[in-house]
């Protein structure tokens, strides 16, 4: 497996990021708009007219893959298109994440109609998503390392609101080539879901080392 990545300079990377982060926010606001909308049918038309040109201005040129890129300062790899930290990708809320000195990594953000489960809370599958992302980054020391899930295990206590959260991880042991990791998701009222995972170097990285 082809594992290369391009290095990008701060400053290009500083310059991307302010260029299309506020274009994904945006495509953010209208996937809201566009769940909560109570407008008339003609309003809706428009929009969807409007929209539609949208996509066929950005579509003129587009990518086929994502390139991989790696931050020349921090080293690690730049995500644009990941679906929890993705600065390009709409479908991220997208999370920040923050790691501690010792190794435990945590970020608080909100999500909102978009990630909706059962009405009022978020779908299971999202907090899956999001503690699998989180975990993985603290068993690989913040991307620094490849790692790949090998098993996640969620316990969902009680149901996630939408609004403010929180997910923070941290590394328990290394066995090998397996890393075992334990997080949680919370709101103000405390954890709502606990997640242990187990994360593997695949061969290919093992090999490469």
């Amino acid at each position: 497996m082809d594992f290369t990545f391009d290095v990008i300079a701060a400053d290009e990377h500083d310059r991307l990021q302010a260029l299309y982060a506020p274009l994904t926010q945006a495509i953010r606001d209208l996937v809201q708009a566009g769940i909560r909308t109570g407008v008339d049918e003609d309003s809706i038309r428009e929009a969807q007219r409007a929209i539609e040109a949208v996509t066929a201005t950005l579509d003129r040129i587009h990518h086929d893959d994502n390139p991989r890129m790696r931050h020349a300062e921090t080293e690690r790899p730049v995500v644009w298109a990941n679906p929890v930290i993705g600065q390009r990708n709409a479908l991220a809320p997208p999370l920040t994440v923050h790691h501690d000195g010792d190794g435990r990594c945590w970020s608080e953000f909100e999500l909102g109609a978009a990630y909706e489960g059962p009405p009022g809370w978020v779908h299971g599958g999202i907090c899956a998503l999001v503690l699998d992302h989180v975990l993985g980054e603290a068993a690989s020391s913040g991307l620094s390392k490849p790692l790949f899930t090998g098993t996640i295990t969620c316990k969902y206590l009680r149901g996630t609101p939408l609004g403010p959260l929180r997910v923070e991880a941290f590394a328990e042991r290394v066995e090998g080539v397996k890393t075992f990791a334990r997080g949680y998701l919370s709101d103000a009222d405390g954890v709502t879901v606990e997640a242990e995972g187990v994360f593997i170097m695949p061969a290919w990285a093992r090999d490469a080392g």
